[in-house]
């Protein structure tokens, strides 16, 4: 485990074995039978607690996520932000969501009917390392509050962060077996933790994705998946420029581009495009980049070698083949051994790697178009379809334009930070970017198996009273005409 701000080691973490991950299971799955029985209520109480451990320790917290990923402060508090929010949602939510439902049964008033909300057990979970405190412990709340175990894997190098995260869940109630740490490398123990799980939860790479979704198929266990994406901002004719070029700045390049929402493609109307490019290509030439446990900078590092050789042949491979270096584009060792100086390109085209791979940098290319429609088909023309961003003064176009566009979540006048932040909405991807949803009540209720509880009350469903078969079939006929007469469901 070692930072990216300087290289040095963080700590020496032990290393699990598909052996020990099944030792965990075990012991989960033995402290899921028990936690499951707890009232909802007492559940979600833990994860209000945990909000306000969060919030009085967040000094904590910031500082191992600086040191583990190399983001800049301010960037590390967006990860705070949601783990709180989401603690608070699913601690005052839960019960609501969890709660049995009563549905019309067969035969209305004879046949009673309710839906009952069952944990799957001891969910598997595999974290990404680029946001290790939202996408590890933020994921898992609403999983503990439906009453599941989990086995986490989180990222090698940002382990530190989600064992942060248990200590301060189980000193706010959670028991200790519930939430069990597994550390070692994706390809030695993922398979484990897909193999042994009652639900696999993983947030990464599309490729990877693929291959945890085909795990849990083979064993017929539900998966959600939250992968990659090219995501595109689009800048209408009638938008604020200044205010599109500083949302621009945030979207592309906080956590240094290391973020499935960020956004990679801008596609600016040819009529202000000129103008938007020298505004935007200001603010970034002016960005402060830095090390600094302390805010300040706006910009941090690269998390490893492997995301700073991709952002550096993307970036050599474009201008070779011909596009423009706006600005940026060159690493700086000056000030950290993975940062990268935030990048804007012009004159990018197919067959360009930047052009069409996830790059998962500070780098961004910028396009132009004629039309709506254009820049609508252009936004949809990639497998994925995570988040996109529209800008215009418009709201009402601006909606429409969303409608139209084939991602989990649209911000209009927003980078990415409205959708994602705004936890009772479902955010998720479409195509290559994933499967199901986090957040709202697709984010617990996944964790869930939906069990129909229905009771026959005074006559049976068949005939009786002396009917014969015929007559009791032209009751029912009879039955069925009235209650759609009625308008019964």
């Amino acid at each position: 485990n070692h930072t990216p701000f300087t290289g040095e080691k963080l700590a020496d973490l032990p290393e699990s074995t598909p052996a020990d991950v099944a030792t965990a299971f075990e012991r989960a799955r033995a402290a899921q039978r028990r936690w499951a029985r707890v009232p909802v209520k007492r559940r979600a109480a833990v994860l209000l607690r945990f909000h306000d451990l969060v919030l009085r320790r967040q000094a904590e917290v910031l500082d191992l996520i600086q040191l583990e990923t190399g983001k800049a402060r301010l960037h590390a508090h967006e990860e705070v932000q949601a783990v709180a929010v989401a603690a608070r949602h699913y601690g005052r939510k839960a019960p609501a969501y969890l709660r049995p439902r009563s549905h019309t049964g067969v035969v209305p008033t004879l046949t009673k009917v309710t839906e009952l909300r069952q944990p799957r057990g001891v969910v598997g979970q595999i974290a990404p390392w680029n946001y290790p405190f939202e996408l590890s412990v933020g994921d898992a709340l609403p999983a503990f509050a439906a009453g599941n175990a989990v086995v986490m894997k989180p990222d090698t190098e940002t382990a530190l962060t989600a064992l942060w995260a248990r200590e301060q869940l189980i000193e706010a109630g959670l028991p200790e077996d519930v939430w069990q740490v597994v550390i070692g490398e994706g390809p030695v123990i993922g398979p484990a933790v897909v193999g042994h799980a009652d639900y696999v939860s993983f947030t990464g790479s599309t490729r990877t994705g693929r291959e945890v979704a085909q795990g849990a198929a083979a064993r017929l266990v539900g998966v959600s998946l939250e992968l990659g994406g090219k995501n595109a901002m689009l800048v209408l004719h009638d938008a604020d420029v200044e205010k599109a070029a500083a949302g621009a700045v945030r979207g592309c390049f906080s956590s240094a581009g290391q973020l499935c929402i960020s956004i990679e493609r801008l596609y600016v109307h040819e009529s202000i495009a000129d103008d938007f490019v020298r505004r935007f290509a200001a603010r970034t030439r002016a960005m402060r980049l830095g090390t600094a446990l302390a805010y300040g900078a706006e910009m941090g590092s690269l998390a490893g070698e492997r995301q700073l050789a991709t952002v550096t042949r993307h970036v050599e491979e474009a201008v070779a083949q011909g596009a423009e270096l706006v600005t940026g584009g060159r690493p700086r060792p000056d000030i950290g051994p993975l940062f990268y100086e935030p990048t804007i390109l012009d004159g990018v085209r197919a067959p360009m790697a930047v052009c069409e791979e996830e790059t998962f940098g500070p780098v961004v290319s910028v396009y132009r178009f004629g039309d709506e429609d254009e820049a609508v088909a252009l936004a949809n023309a990639t497998p994925y379809g995570l988040n996109s961003s529209v800008w215009t003064k418009d709201g009402r176009r601006g909606h429409a334009v969303a409608a139209r566009l084939r991602t989990g979540t649209v911000n209009v006048n927003e980078s990415y930070a409205a959708g994602y932040g705004s936890v009772q909405s479902p955010m998720g991807g479409m195509g290559d970017s994933g499967l199901g949803r986090r957040h709202g009540s697709e984010g617990i209720l996944k964790y869930t198996e939906a069990q129909t509880v229905a009771q026959q009350r005074v006559l049976p469903l068949g005939p009786s009273l002396g009917m014969t078969d015929e007559q009791y079939a032209r009751f029912m006929s009879r039955g069925l005409r009235a209650m759609k007469a009625l308008r019964l469901r």
